[in-house]
């Protein structure tokens, strides 16, 4: 792979991480609510997602998915359950919240580490499009001959590291303005955007059909 492959690959990874998904939807509902420790637990669930598609990638398990339309439907309808529940829970927590102070405190309940990083985990992880993203790039930048596995795996670490500078940024940029997300209205109106967004990208996600 010579560098203007590989620079063609990060713009690629680059503009998928950046683009509007169900990892920029749970940073801006966590960081706000529990801080950034959580934001950043949930980065390392979508890190560790990465090197599970992409190592069942590599191994090739992942054309079961396109293959067998039994094993695509499957993790294809548990992602979305997922999504649809966070969106479901999002949306019940909006509603139930009643104005009575001027401002709310952080969190009744907040995250622990271990469920932020789990929600990451699932949220990138249940997602049978990152496999297909990278069943349909790294044909065209894993070389035949040399080393395909290696650089297989120097995709989903480039890949897997634009990701973590991305949603850094994005949890810096949110514990910035964590004092003016606090307020009642704006938490009541970001948790039913959440809902909303969350459900849509599960509704997606169920009517999504594998190509080829």
């Amino acid at each position: 792979m010579n560098w203007s492959e590989l620079l063609a690959f990060i713009l690629a990874t680059t503009l998928l991480v950046t683009s509007p998904g169900p990892n920029g939807v749970l940073i801006a509902r966590t960081v706000p609510t529990s801080g950034k420790a959580a934001g950043f637990a949930n980065v390392a669930g979508f890190f560790t997602a990465f090197y599970i598609h992409g190592t069942l990638s590599i191994l090739g398990i992942s054309i079961i998915l396109t293959k067998s339309a039994t094993a695509f439907m499957i993790v294809k309808y548990l992602g979305a359950a997922y999504l649809c529940w966070v969106g479901i829970k999002s949306l019940r927590a909006a509603m139930r919240e009643k104005p009575q102070a001027p401002t709310i405190a952080p969190a009744r309940r907040r995250r622990t580490l271990a469920w932020a990083y789990v929600e990451g985990l699932l949220t990138n992880g249940l997602n049978p499009k990152v496999s297909l993203f990278y069943l349909a790039v790294f044909p065209q930048f894993v070389p035949v001959n040399g080393h395909p596995a290696a650089t297989a795996f120097l995709l989903v670490v480039i890949h897997s590291t634009i990701n973590v500078i991305w949603f850094s940024a994005l949890i810096l940029l949110f514990s910035k303005v964590t004092q003016a997300t606090r307020g009642e209205r704006f938490q009541r109106w970001l948790k039913g955007v959440t809902g909303a967004v969350f459900i849509g990208f599960g509704v997606k996600l169920a009517t999504f059909k594998a190509v080829g």
